[in-house]
């Protein structure tokens, strides 16, 4: 029995360290459909889920991130949902002022642009809005908006039954430029195919669509794969990136943790996306 418990002390440190390590920086180069002529490229940041408020995000680790984050000078920067651990306690507990001052030092010249995740539905969502607003970020909640030459449209919360993907789809129709999808669950993305194909809707692909809300399996066993995915379609967008017909995705592993404060083989992540036409490059 001491044996059991000191390997289960034994990993559960691991995994809080293997939380708190700063994110691996993963990069792509997406040429997009519809750039507008003459636009250079764009170099996009993608986070997701900062579960502020738990042991493996506090003050000190969210300015790392956003020290690392601004160190790469992003043109833009995407948030993919879940600011918040998941209950009202961790709010108050994680103080609102702290999360807005940290995601405030974030400087991208074509802004901040986010949606909301199921842990923000899970608190206070009003308070968690008027954090975000305090920090200047965009919150996108069915809607589309233009960001230099890029149409990014943003799809609320499927979890909680805020999603209005129709709706998005037209909003982004309606914009100019090459696009963007952002949602927090992939699991939209087959809610996103189903909706054309019920409706006729035009898919206007292809696109780049961005999520989070997997964290790559968060807990995976070594050789066996990850314990939990969160979501529903368990292999195609867990994490990484996909093709969805013409559409590329791309699902971040987050920078935070969900339930235990701990990672085991699906670290932490941010990527860094060069978008632009065709003939676009890969950075050096």
């Amino acid at each position: 029995m001491g044996a059991c418990v000191l390997i289960a002390l034994a990993v559960a440190l691991y995994g809080l360290s293997e939380a708190r390590r700063d994110p691996a920086v993963r990069r792509i180069t997406l040429p997009l459909a519809d750039w507008p002529a003459g636009a250079k490229p764009v170099r996009a940041v993608l986070i997701s889920d900062v579960h502020f408020g738990n042991l493996a995000m506090g003050r000190q680790r969210l300015g790392r991130i956003v020290e690392r984050i601004d160190a790469l000078k992003p043109d833009i920067v995407l948030i993919a949902g879940d600011f918040i651990a998941g209950h009202t306690a961790d709010l108050a507990r994680a103080s609102s002022a702290d999360l807005a001052a940290g995601l405030s030092r974030l400087r991208a010249p074509l802004g901040v642009v986010a949606v909301l995740g199921n842990h923000d539905y899970g608190t206070d969502v009003a308070a968690v809005l008027r954090t975000l607003a305090r920090a200047n970020i965009t919150v996108l909640k069915n809607e589309a908006t233009r960001r230099g030459p890029l149409a990014i449209g943003g799809i609320d919360d499927i979890g909680h039954r805020h999603g209005d993907i129709p709706g998005t789809m037209r909003a982004l129709a309606s914009l100019p430029g090459a696009r963007i999808v952002m949602m927090h669950d992939p699991d939209a993305v087959r809610a996103m195919r189903r909706h054309s194909l019920e409706t006729r809707l035009p898919d206007n692909g292809p696109r780049l669509i961005v999520a989070g809300h997997t964290h790559c399996g968060q807990i995976a066993v070594p050789g066996l794969g990850p314990v939990l995915t969160l979501i529903d379609h368990r292999t195609t967008f867990r994490c990484g990136v996909s093709s969805a017909g013409r559409d590329k995705v791309v699902v971040t592993s987050g920078v935070g943790t969900s339930i235990l404060p701990i990672r085991i083989d699906a670290p932490p992540d941010l990527w860094v996306l060069t978008l632009g036409p065709a003939a676009t490059r890969p950075e050096p």
